[in-house]
């Protein structure tokens, strides 16, 4: 009998549910609103969903969710897309409704983990999977396991590059954790609409940047040669502490091909003689990413008790 497993992708309007084998293919999926502000109707919400998919499937299978946060040294979360969950230990608080083991994962890990067992990193030993979109975060697999820690692949939280900064004169904005010159703010989606309304000294969005960019507008090409050193610079010191055999980036700016083109010639110019820049892919999965990540963290819990990573 195929074992199978359920994947919840909880975003800060939306959760999805998927139902998959264990081969990962995809069976059922549905999506309904997140409830944000009491942790009551959260729970309550996640567990509907999860008994739909019981009935739906005729099993009781395992559950792992993938959610925007960090995780404290006391299981509590830190989620600022769903306020409700701060201060929750909502992998335990749901294992003992669902009576079931649930394993929680952050969602740009979940991503990475997708992309390295069934994805674009699929066969490749070490997989540093990186989402480039309302924020900037990632997460490294080593032979199909997520490199654990409560904070490994917060990497949008490292700092930015003192040469790029120096070189390009760019200011130090305040982070969203709190701490000023992560790179997070540089290198997000949003990150990228800040720049350009820096160069252009106009309002602005990455689409409004994008299509000024393709247009030949001087300050949106700036803009990309900044943003890409930033960027090149903050990848090339990963790869430096990694040594990752491919890197797969997801999210909204990921899906700019000039940036795919232009990203490792700039990368190399941040390493020295010898060290090399591995390959680069888009994500396969796209959207489905994190709810298949997700679902491989249940997958990989290996004995009946809460998971978490």
């Amino acid at each position: 009998m195929q074992q199978l497993c359920y994947g919840l992708d909880i975003g800060g309007s939306k959760m999805e549910l998927a139902i998959f084998n264990d081969q990962l293919a995809l069976q059922q999926k549905w999506r309904v609103s997140t409830p944000t502000r009491h942790y009551g109707d959260f729970l309550a919400t996640v567990v509907a969903q999860v008994e739909q998919a019981d009935r739906l499937s005729g099993h009781k299978a395992r559950v792992g969710i993938a959610l925007p946060g960090v995780l404290r040294e006391d299981h509590t979360v830190i989620s600022s897309n769903v306020p409700c969950l701060t201060g929750q230990q909502v992998a335990a608080d749901l294992a003992a409704l669902l009576k079931r083991p649930v394993a929680i994962g952050n969602d740009c890990r979940c991503f990475a983990l997708s992309e390295a067992i069934a994805g674009a990193g699929k066969g490749q030993n070490k997989v540093l999977g990186y989402i480039l979109g309302t924020g900037a975060g990632g997460g490294f697999c080593l032979n199909g396991q997520l490199l654990a820690g409560r904070l490994a692949g917060e990497y949008g939280h490292m700092a930015l590059s003192a040469k790029v900064a120096l070189q390009h004169q760019l200011p130090l904005y305040p982070c969203g954790c709190g701490l000023t010159g992560c790179v997070e703010p540089y290198i997000s989606g949003s990150g990228l609409a800040r720049l350009y309304q820096h160069y252009s000294q106009t309002a602005g969005n990455s689409h409004d940047w994008l299509s000024a960019y393709r247009a030949g507008e001087p300050a949106a090409q700036t803009t990309f040669a900044v943003y890409l050193d930033a960027l090149a610079a903050h990848l090339a010191s990963l790869v430096l502490a990694l040594e990752p055999d491919s890197i797969v980036l997801g999210g909204g700016i990921s899906q700019i091909p000039e940036l795919l083109e232009a990203l490792p010639a700039v990368m190399q110019q941040h390493l020295f003689a010898g060290a090399s820049v591995p390959p680069l892919f888009g994500a396969e999965g796209g959207d489905a990413s994190g709810v298949r990540g997700a679902a491989i963290l249940a997958l990989q819990l290996s004995a009946p008790s809460t998971g978490q990573c």
